[in-house]
C-alpha cells in the first residue's frame, strides 16, 4: 500500500481495459479536430497524417536505448536503425512546423550527437542546453551520469523567443551605481538586491520529479514540469499550438495547458497513453 505522502500517478489494471482510446481518423482531417488531443498509435505513422505548417513549437524527449561501440569503432546495427528512425520524424518535424516555429529535442549524452547532426540538416541549430538531472546512485566504475543534453533549434530566423518570460533572478554581491548613486542594472526590495539576468544554457536549478511531488507518475524518464514550463514560455505564445511526437509522461501537454496554450502528440504505449489522459483529467 502506497503512503499517504506518496502523490504518484499510476496506471491500474482497471484503466488498462477500461481507459477510452482515441486515434486520428484520415477522414475529416481539420486543425480544430487535433487541437488538445494526445492520440494513441505509432509516432512516424501518426505524424505523416498530419497537414504542414501546423505546429508553433515541438518539445520531445524521444526514446534513446542507442550505445556506440566506441572500442570497435564501428557503427552497430542498432546505431544505424536508430539513425534512419530519427531522420525520418525529425524530417516530419520540419514538415509541420511554422515557419517561425522552434524545436528542442531532450537526449542523453550517447545519442546527443546523433540528433546534432540530423537537425542541422533540416534546421538551424542555435544552442546546446545542458542539464542538471541527479537521480539514482550513480555508477560504481564510471563518473555518475547527471545530466542531459536539450538541442534547441529554428525552422528559420524569425523566430519566437520570450527573453522576459525566462530572466533568472540573480543576487548583486557587488553593487554599482550610477553618478546619482542610484542602481544601476539591479533593484533592492525588502532589502534584497538582485538583477533579472538573462538565461543561460546551464540549467542547474531543476529536480526530476519524485514520489512525494504530485507531478509524478511511473514513467521512468519523466521531465521536470519547471523545465517543459521553461521551454515553452521562452518559445510559444499563449493561444499557439504545441505538439509533441513522444507523449511519453504528457508533461508536454500538462504544462501547455496550464499556460494556456494549445496541445497536441501522440503515444505509442498504452500505459502511458492512459497516464497522459489521466494527468490532463487533474
Amino acid at each position: 500500500m502506497k503512503s499517504k505522502r506518496n502523490k504518484t500517478i499510476t496506471v491500474t489494471k482497471e484503466d488498462l481495459s477500461s481507459f477510452p482510446v482515441f486515434e486520428i481518423k484520415n477522414e475529416g482531417l481539420r486543425i480544430n479536430n487535433l487541437e488538445n488531443n494526445i492520440f494513441f498509435g505509432d509516432s512516424l505513422e501518426e505524424t505523416n497524417k498530419l497537414p504542414n505548417d501546423i505546429i508553433d513549437l515541438i518539445v520531445t524527449d524521444p526514446p534513446y536505448t542507442i550505445r556506440k561501440d566506441f572500442g570497435k569503432g564501428t557503427v552497430s546495427v542498432k546505431e544505424k536503425e536508430f539513425i534512419s528512425w530519427c531522420e525520418n520524424w525529425i524530417k516530419q518535424c520540419h514538415r509541420i512546423l511554422k515557419s517561425n516555429g522552434s524545436i528542442y529535442i531532450c537526449i542523453n549524452w550517447e545519442a546527443s550527437s546523433i540528433i546534432e547532426s540530423i537537425l542541422k540538416k533540416h534546421f538551424t541549430v542555435r544552442n546546446r542546453i545542458t542539464w542538471k538531472r541527479d537521480k539514482g546512485r550513480g555508477a560504481k566504475r564510471n563518473w555518475k551520469n547527471n545530466m542531459e543534453d536539450i538541442w534547441f533549434a529554428t525552422k528559420g530566423d524569425n523566430y519566437t523567443f520570450n527573453l522576459d518570460d525566462v530572466k533568472v533572478k540573480k543576487a548583486v554581491i557587488a553593487p554599482y551605481v550610477d553618478e546619482k548613486g542610484k542602481p544601476k542594472d539591479w533593484q533592492e526590495i525588502n532589502g534584497e538586491k538582485f538583477r533579472m539576468t538573462h538565461p543561460s544554457n546551464i540549467w542547474t536549478d531543476l529536480t526530476v520529479p519524485f514520489w512525494s511531488m504530485p507531478e509524478n507518475t511511473e514513467h521512468p524518464t519523466q521531465k521536470p514540469e519547471k523545465l517543459i514550463e521553461r521551454i515553452i514560455l521562452a518559445s510559444s505564445n499563449e493561444g499557439e499550438l504545441v505538439f509533441d511526437p513522444f507523449m511519453g509522461s504528457g508533461t508536454t501537454a500538462v504544462v501547455a495547458k496550464k499556460l494556456k496554450r494549445k496541445y497536441l502528440g501522440f503515444e505509442i504505449e498504452k500505459k502511458f497513453y492512459i497516464l497522459c489522459q489521466k494527468r490532463l483529467q487533474k
